[in-house]
């Protein structure tokens, strides 16, 4: 979509979603932002403030169905119109210190929780919205992580695969509707949540930078907006690979640490 002005983004408060707020804020933009850090929210808010956008911050956890559909449509009643609505909020974490195989249990549901479940409670609440306006577009986070078996994050991985074919599959059933889905998958970014990997990131890339390119594949309407290139051949190439291969290589990489 071409100059959205009417936006919601969810983990606005640092990283990829803070980077994107302050890109789309301007004069005659609203904002809807959604974070759990209240202090960085507010950081985020106050800046976006500054160059101009109507902002509206609230501290709320994607978790909760029934907050995010009441603040959703709370915020499109206030200004009649929704045209942009991402999914950004989400956690990492893999089996790097769990002293069991796998994957700590309660880290597993945490990021099922956030990363699917977060996304439906942002998505589904919108959809009804856009179709009654035959317009709108709906942006889901996904990853580059989403195309291959990665050992050392199994269950951030596959967050990352359900909400990329989710979100694409959505994309055919709602154009109809007047409604764009776009699927974000980005590479390494630099973050909180990628500061804690003590492994190298290859083509590892500034929140500021990401935000523009997943602005630009927004405003023309791609289904999948995947980046940096490189990373995405080398994803694509391994999600192509029979599994008794690519699992093999790939579990010799390190291990993601634990979600803190």
């Amino acid at each position: 979509m071409q100059n959205p002005k009417t936006i919601i983004i969810t983990g606005a408060s640092s990283g990829i979603g803070a980077a994107l707020a302050l890109y789309y804020a301007g004069s005659g933009v609203a904002l809807g932002l959604t974070g759990r850090d209240a202090a960085r929210l507010e950081a985020v808010a106050n800046a976006c403030q500054r160059k101009g956008a109507s902002v509206e911050a609230r501290v709320i956890s994607v978790t909760d169905r029934a907050r995010m559909a009441e603040w959703i449509g709370a915020f499109h009643a206030r200004h009649g119109v929704l045209d942009l609505v991402i999914a950004n909020a989400g956690i990492s974490g893999g089996t790097g210190g769990t002293p069991t195989a796998g994957e700590d249990p309660d880290q597993v549901r945490a990021l099922f929780a956030t990363n699917v479940d977060g996304v439906l409670n942002t998505v589904e609440p919108a959809l009804p919205i856009m179709a009654a306006q035959k317009a709108g577009q709906i942006a889901i986070m996904s990853s580059l992580a989403s195309f291959g078996p990665w050992p050392g994050a199994p269950a951030y991985g596959a967050t990352k695969a359900a909400v990329r074919l989710y979100g694409e599959a959505l994309a055919g059933s709602v154009r109809n509707k007047g409604i764009e889905v776009s699927v974000i998958c980005p590479g390494f970014v630099r973050s909180n949540m990628t500061a804690v990997n003590d492994y190298p990131m290859p083509f590892l890339m500034d929140a500021d930078r990401a935000a523009a390119r997943i602005a630009t594949g927004l405003a023309v309407g791609r289904v999948r907006v995947a980046f940096p290139w490189p990373a995405y051949v080398i994803a694509g190439f391994l999600g192509f690979l029979p599994p008794e291969w690519s699992t093999r290589w790939l579990a010799k990489l390190p291990e993601k640490p634990q979600s803190r």
